[in-house]
């Protein structure tokens, strides 16, 4: 007899969600994690912290701006660094202790410690080794490395230490123009330090629809953010307190350099899967280093399970969860199901960016006729009063039978509106089955049934 029906190997959302999912469905249940507390790195120093950090930035911001406008008189508060970053921890915990609890709920057994698998069935931890009918690696990503760019992070972190530095720095160089990079920009942008953002491509957030990435980065501009687009960065150069970082433009090869106190490198990650033995189990990988999986995300040895960051896909908290609620349901012989073509996207500066399905350009690309519906925050009247006008809506259907294929929101709170159209695409609804439907008022979703009135005889307030 096996000591477990299945071992997740890694904490995070996918993985703590795995291991409650086939708890749920009666299997015995561990699951590995090598940190003191559960969560991975979105909950310890990942999506929550940083989000942390962004609500009371964003506080101090509209104390600055719109208090006084609002008839909120009185001294703009100062920066207290040290119990920001209490606040921060605070949130942290509450949220490990969570999962700590629902392991506890559902009896999933929490092995404490690094895991190796040394053959399919078995995974040792110390000194020990358990096994199990089956195993999910869910172990995460870590930062990619940049050549020429060596992080220690006390002056060159990576976004681990742009969540721990000792003072709000004077100026910080952010190496890259992507989710990671625009959020905590924005965040030591807030708190007053001159931040510059260095991209090699000439746009922000790679991907994304093209007219929402342009107006991201105006508004961003708006708020202090400067950048350097089409550039590379070649190398980084650190004394006591400040670094140097050499850059060549790829418009005219010339060389610069400009200093800060702080840089983050946030060019990217990568899987994490240092330590597990799949080289000696001849796990397949593919080209990129992520393990490979089938339709079920077994790898290429039976019985091995993997989700999240280590596979395919965009590296996302919600669909790392997605998959280990599939991979869980596999195994305990369900169909498990993940909907790829409809996995959201959000960034959380301010105003908030979301989006799902299809874009203009991977439209235009397929040769398939669209139409699309835009309505701007300006003509919503909650978000006028809330100092939120800038940014729209932006939903995109087919041209011939009006089937939703994709939205885009710049705007307040588009990260939850998104899920709106999420599950309007799941049920296969078309642009004017959105706009029959009737929204409270006065809300932000308004805007959103408003595109979808574009997309026909044309938006109300507009």
């Amino acid at each position: 007899m096996s000591d477990y029906d299945v071992i997740i190997i890694g904490s995070g959302p996918g993985g703590y969600v795995a291991a409650i999912r086939c708890a749920q469905l009666g299997l015995k249940t561990a699951c590995v994690e090598g940190r003191e507390t559960l969560g991975g790195t979105c909950l310890n120093v990942g999506c929550i912290p940083s989000k942390a950090l962004l609500h009371s930035s964003h506080m101090l911001h509209e104390a600055e701006h719109n208090f006084a406008e609002m008839g909120l008189k009185g001294k703009s508060p100062s920066v207290d660094w040290p119990q920001m970053l209490k606040y921060k921890q605070s949130t942290v915990d509450t949220n490990t202790k969570g999962i700590e609890f629902l392991f506890k709920k559902n009896k999933v057994d929490w092995i404490k410690g690094w895991a190796t698998i040394p053959e399919a069935g078995k995974v040792t931890v110390g000194d020990d080794t358990h096994t199990a009918k089956n195993i999910i690696i869910a172990t995460g990503s870590e930062p990619a490395p940049l050549g020429g760019v060596e992080v220690d992070e006390k002056i060159v972190v990576s976004s681990t230490g742009a969540l721990e530095l000792g003072k709000v720095p004077k100026k910080m160089i952010v190496i890259g123009a992507g989710v990671i990079g625009l959020e905590l920009g924005s965040v030591y942008a807030r708190l007053g330090a001159e931040v510059t953002v260095i991209e090699f491509l000439d746009h922000v957030t790679p991907g994304m629809d093209a007219e929402v990435s342009k107006n991201l980065q105006r508004l961003l501009k708006k708020q202090g953010l400067k950048f350097v687009m089409g550039a590379a960065v070649q190398k980084t150069e650190t004394s006591k307190s400040k670094a140097k970082v050499t850059y060549k433009l790829r418009k005219d090869d010339s060389e610069h350099v400009i200093d800060a106190d702080t840089v983050l490198l946030s060019t990217g990650r990568r899987p994490f899967v240092d330590g597990l033995g799949l080289e000696a189990l001849n796990v397949a990988m593919t080209d990129r280093g992520q393990i490979a999986v089938n339709g079920t995300w077994e790898t290429s040895v039976k019985g091995i399970y993997a989700i999240g960051d280590v596979i395919e896909g965009p590296m996302l908290a919600h669909k790392a969860e997605d998959e280990g609620m599939a991979a869980a349901e596999t195994i305990a012989g369900q169909h498990g199901h993940v909907n790829y073509s409809l996995i959201p996207g959000v960034i959380y500066t301010h105003p908030e960016v979301a989006n799902v399905g299809e874009t203009e350009e991977t439209l235009k690309a397929a040769g398939r006729a669209y139409k699309v519906g835009k309505f701007s925050f300006m003509g919503n009247a909650r978000a006028k009063a809330n100092f939120s006008g800038d940014g729209f809506v932006k939903l995109i259907a087919d041209k011939e039978t009006d089937r939703i294929l994709g939205c885009h929101i710049i705007g307040p709170s588009a990260g939850d509106l998104i899920h709106e159209v999420c599950v309007a695409m799941e049920f296969g609804a078309s642009a004017q089955d959105l706009a029959m439907t009737c929204h409270a008022h006065p809300t932000f979703s308004e805007a959103v049934r408003e595109a979808a009135l574009a997309c026909g005889d044309g938006a109300i307030h507009m």
